[in-house]
């Protein structure tokens, strides 16, 4: 790990930086490896970007960690991300507090098993009272099922007599999604080489910054990490108008 911060002020760096972890099977099959081994090795990565993130004084950071069409992978992989997940959550309890990070959880409830909802109520209620790197887990999450539960809140305020249907505009809607009261992405990192967004944070995400890289989630590192903020910096955003 780099021992002084990159040579970025603190004002180009983003507020929120949403990460796709990609490539852990892909990680492990080329080194003759079960796929859990990348999903093991993927959580080193979750701790070395999350202590970056903590380090640099980045507001959020959100990462993608399994999302509502995984549901169809084999069984024994997803038992064995649960598994993980449990373990993690329980193991980064010291490190969580140690670094003033307070964590969040969104994606839906229905459908997670039980254990697992219990582990992420806990930390999210250990950690409540921390004011550092805010770091939201999206679990059995989905874009698209994150507006569908919004346009459902909207109308059952309409059919309660709360919401006149002429009142919805954005800001409306976006107080209903799982990330109401949360910053927008700024920067979004996809590992693996994948092109594309995966039904992930699709509202969210309209104006972010978009990074590729080519290295899998298991091999993404700080130097990675500060490549894609050194690449961020060096952009002029313009959010739909001109540049001043």
């Amino acid at each position: 790990m780099p021992n002084d911060p990159p040579d970025i002020p603190s004002d180009q760096l983003p507020r929120h930086v949403a990460v796709i972890m990609d490539g852990n099977g892909r990680w492990a099959e080329k080194r003759g490896l079960p796929r859990i081994e990348g999903h093991r090795a993927g959580a080193t990565s979750v701790r070395r970007v999350t202590e970056e993130c903590a380090r640099l004084g980045i507001e959020q950071l959100t990462l993608f960690c399994l999302s509502s069409e995984n549901w169809k992978r084999p069984a024994e992989e997803l038992d064995f991300l649960m598994q993980l997940l449990q373990h993690y959550l329980a193991e980064e309890r010291p490190r969580v507090m140690e670094h003033n990070v307070q964590v969040r959880w969104i994606g839906r409830r229905k459908g997670l098993p039980d254990d697992a909802a219990r582990g992420l109520d806990e930390i999210v209620e250990y950690s409540a009272g921390n004011t550092g790197l805010r770091v939201c887990l999206a679990i059995n999450y989905g874009g698209r099922a994150e507006l569908v539960d919004a346009a459902r809140r909207l109308a059952e305020g309409v059919v309660r007599g709360e919401l006149d249907p002429d009142a919805i505009d954005e800001q409306a809607l976006a107080a209903r999604l799982y990330t109401a009261g949360l910053p927008d992405p700024d920067l979004l990192i996809r590992t693996a080489g994948e092109m594309r967004v995966s039904n992930f944070l699709l509202w969210q995400i309209s104006y972010a910054e978009i990074w590729v890289t080519d290295v899998c989630w298991p091999d993404f590192d700080e130097a990675q990490f500060q490549a894609a903020l050194q690449s961020y910096a060096s952009r002029r955003r313009r959010f739909g108008g001109l540049p001043t």
